[in-house]
């Protein structure tokens, strides 16, 4: 039995060499092509999270914190969480505008502005929603640090 896979490939090899097989199929061989990845802009001069100094890593300083992203089923809203290394103090807000990196580091400065004394570090994974780290660094007067990608 002949497969629809052998099928099409020879359809599409009669339409290469000139053939008109291709116009008896249901769609005329169309098929609507999708982008399999987003292009990512690279985060520039970001620190590695070796870069860090050791005392983050034992947990024992009060101060370090690490942010993720909880986004939302269709990448539809999303929530900012910011946990506290050393005795898991959570913050929360909901995102306005999603993962966009400006509106990110704007309500980022906004909820964390009160404890700026209180905020030393912030780790993040290397997501772009993250890329407007520079500001976020200046205005709360802390260090950003990147994890390593996923491979």
């Amino acid at each position: 039995m002949v497969g629809k896979t052998t099928i099409y490939n020879f359809i599409h090899q009669d339409k290469e060499n000139g053939g008109e097989l291709y116009k008896y199929t249901r769609h005329q061989l169309k098929h609507r092509s999708r982008a399999l990845y987003t292009c990512k802009k690279k985060v520039e001069d970001k620190k590695s999270i070796e870069e860090r100094p050791e005392v983050i890593s034992q947990k024992t300083e009060f101060g370090h914190w690490e942010i993720d992203l909880i986004v939302g089923a269709g990448n539809k809203g999303a929530i900012l969480t910011l946990v506290e290394m050393t005795t898991k103090m959570l913050f929360m807000r909901k995102l306005k505008e999603g993962k966009k990196a400006k509106s990110l580091a704007d309500e980022l400065i906004d909820m964390t502005l009160p404890y700026k004394n209180y905020i030393k570090t912030i780790t993040a994974d290397n997501g772009n929603e993250f890329s407007d780290f520079k500001r976020v660094e200046k205005k709360l007067n802390l260090q950003f640090f990147f994890a390593h990608p996923y491979l």
